[in-house]
């Protein structure tokens, strides 16, 4: 949610924002919230000045009755309920148009950053670097469903049958190797300083629409039925959540999280053949990254993130890339976000396995979160990065450490979570 100064004093540049953002739908909300803006601020002016009229007159009353003027406190106490039923009248009008106000404020999109690529949607993201030889073998790569059949790693067909499509089995060494890259990114982060925090798996509405948009919650979340509760798509939701109404010292900043959690999501609209697999799924675990500083800090706290994320994978001899996100592959809340891809070499191509954002002020904004400095309190910005999202992840990992004679390298920062294998092979 942008400021709304900004709607007041610089209208153009907000319309012209949501036009790098191809949303022109949008551009007569920009009009809307001014007009609404301002009949508020009237009526708020309004009422200011009745209260005041009310109180003179209130004083007048006093007076009157001292002096015994009952013919006169009479007339200004007629005159003091007319004044509150004005007020009282201007007040629920005023409620109304700032909830109208407020819902168009929810929709306009953030302000993105000047270095954001300009594009339709993902097709027009832009890679930026890649890290790490992409290879393809001589031998040939399995589906990766097919590789972890041939290690009795999975059940999809059970799953189907107890909780539908979208879900899955782990099981042995799958299990295990799931459970060891999540071990291992949560030492992986502690190391570099980050606080490990495992945060609630459901959260109340009202956090749900401090830390995404309308459109992301209706395609994500799934809610808890007579309940005003959420499971969680990632752990940034409740991990941002956390800080709602809170004001954090200066001092403290920057508040360098990592949290661990199960993440559910719809995936409407998500089609291809990758979902034959693992690839897309309704519930997954994740360790992810999240940052609230400073603004002034933001930036080069966004750079810090997806380096991390390419040197995690590249610990586990797994090639990947940058991919800068365009102006309309952004999230409305998003001020700049990039992808890191792995290397397939079965698909000869990259695919997403973790997404790297900065909100700016805008979820610090709808949930209220600042930080108190000399001048006062200010709005913290907040970013989130994706450390490792098993099963996706998994895939990667297999592809890029199978072998030709269908056993699986174990990267030896990850031996030590595998009991100290160095490589899964074939059951016999």
């Amino acid at each position: 949610m942008i400021d709304i100064n900004l709607i007041r004093n610089n209208p153009e540049i907000v319309k012209e924002n949501i036009k790098k953002k191809f949303q022109n739908e949008k551009l007569p909300l920009v009009d809307e919230a001014r007009t609404l803006d301002e009949k508020i601020r009237k009526l708020k002016s309004d009422c200011e000045n009745l209260r005041s009229l009310r109180n003179s007159k209130s004083n007048e009353i006093g007076v009157c009755m001292r002096n015994k003027d009952t013919a006169k406190a009479d007339a200004l106490k007629a005159e003091v309920s007319k004044i509150n039923e004005t007020v009282a009248n201007d007040e629920k009008i005023q409620a109304e148009l700032e909830e109208k106000l407020q819902a168009i404020m929810l929709t306009i999109p953030n302000i993105i950053d000047k270095t954001v690529p300009i594009g339709k949607d993902d097709s027009e993201n832009v890679e930026v670097q890649r890290f790490g030889e992409p290879k393809v073998p001589n031998y040939e790569i399995p589906y990766h469903t097919d590789i972890m059949e041939r290690f009795n790693g999975h059940d999809i067909d059970a799953a189907r049958k107890t909780s539908g499509t979208g879900f899955y089995y782990l099981v042995g060494d799958m299990a295990r190797l799931h459970s060891a890259i999540l071990s291992y990114a949560r030492d992986f982060m502690i190391d570099k300083g980050f606080t490990y925090v495992i945060p609630p798996f459901m959260i109340h509405g009202d956090v749900v629409n401090g830390v995404m948009s309308f459109a992301e919650m209706e395609n994500m979340m799934y809610k808890i039925e007579g309940e005003d509760l959420y499971l969680i798509g990632t752990s940034e939701h409740s991990m941002i959540g956390r800080y709602k109404n809170t004001i954090l010292k200066e001092s403290d900043l920057p508040l360098n999280l990592t949290s661990y959690s199960p993440c559910f999501r719809k995936e409407i609209g998500a089609h291809g053949i990758e979902e034959r697999g693992i690839y897309r799924v309704h519930q997954f675990e994740k360790q992810e990254m999240v940052v609230i500083c400073k603004p002034e800090d933001s930036m080069e706290w966004y750079d810090k993130l997806w380096k991390i994320t390419v040197e995690f994978f590249r610990s586990l001899d797994i090639p990947v890339r940058q991919l800068e996100c365009c102006s309309g592959d952004l999230a409305d809340l998003k001020v700049k976000s990039c992808d890191v891809e792995a290397w397939s070499p079965r698909q000869k191509k990259y695919f997403e396995v973790g997404s790297c954002s900065n909100l700016g002020d805008a979820q610090a904004r709808r949930l209220s979160i600042k930080y108190k400095t000399q001048n006062g309190n200010q709005l913290a910005h907040t970013l989130n990065n994706t450390v490792v999202a098993p099963p996706r992840m998994l895939i990667a990992f297999l592809e890029n450490n199978y072998q030709a004679d269908g056993s699986v390298l174990i990267p030896k920062a990850l031996q030590k979570y595998m009991g100290g294998k160095d490589r899964i092979c074939v059951a016999k």
